[in-house]
């Protein structure tokens, strides 16, 4: 179990977004360069949406209702599927990658405490992960909570959960930037 790594990368990947954007305005979270593009604030609304998803799946687990797939008996399966998923959700972002329609961010103008939001969510998404030891320890399997048919070990989830989180930080970076070339050429957002 890589607890006290994920721990870490968990508090980095936090204080990135807040001493990259903490001073931004609500306007400048929200700018986009184009339809397309997720803003900033969508970047980190979209974080926490997903991690949230897992938060009940664990629960789910705790209260022993939670129905592990089928799939999930073919160790081979398990293991592949963890494998894909990491490697789709990269920093590098190398590969587009679509979410599914429940992790969407939300469409309109995300309000100013977004970034509070996100830095008291990753506390307690650290805390999910510190009182899920026993269920790592067991080889707990679950399935994504976007498609039950995409399966995974608990630690793998976690894994791509802090990796999913950098990715998205790289892109957030990605809209500061073009949203400073942007104001420099037009001086207004």
């Amino acid at each position: 179990m890589e607890i006290r790594k994920w721990n870490d990368q968990i508090d980095n990947t936090t204080q990135n977004f807040i001493d990259a954007f903490g001073e931004l305005s609500a306007e400048q979270l929200n700018w986009k360069p184009n339809a397309a593009t997720w803003s900033i604030a969508q970047n980190i609304d979209h974080l926490i949406a997903i991690n949230q998803t897992y938060f009940y799946v664990i629960d789910s687990i705790r209260k022993e209702n939670y129905k592990t797939p089928f799939l999930a008996k073919f160790g081979f399966m398990v293991s592949f599927f963890g494998r894909i998923i990491l490697k789709a959700v990269q920093p590098d972002r190398k590969r587009k990658v679509k979410t599914f329609p429940i992790w969407e961010p939300a469409k309109s103008k995300i309000p100013i405490g977004i970034l509070d939001r996100f830095k008291e969510h990753q506390s307690e998404l650290k805390i999910m992960i510190e009182h899920s030891k026993d269920l790592m320890a067991k080889g707990t399997v679950i399935s994504s909570p976007a498609n039950r048919n995409i399966i995974y070990k608990l630690e793998t989830a976690y894994e791509i959960i802090v990796t999913h989180e950098q990715r998205h930080f790289q892109q957030s970076k990605e809209v500061f930037e073009t949203m400073k070339k942007s104001v420099s050429a037009t001086h207004e957002y």
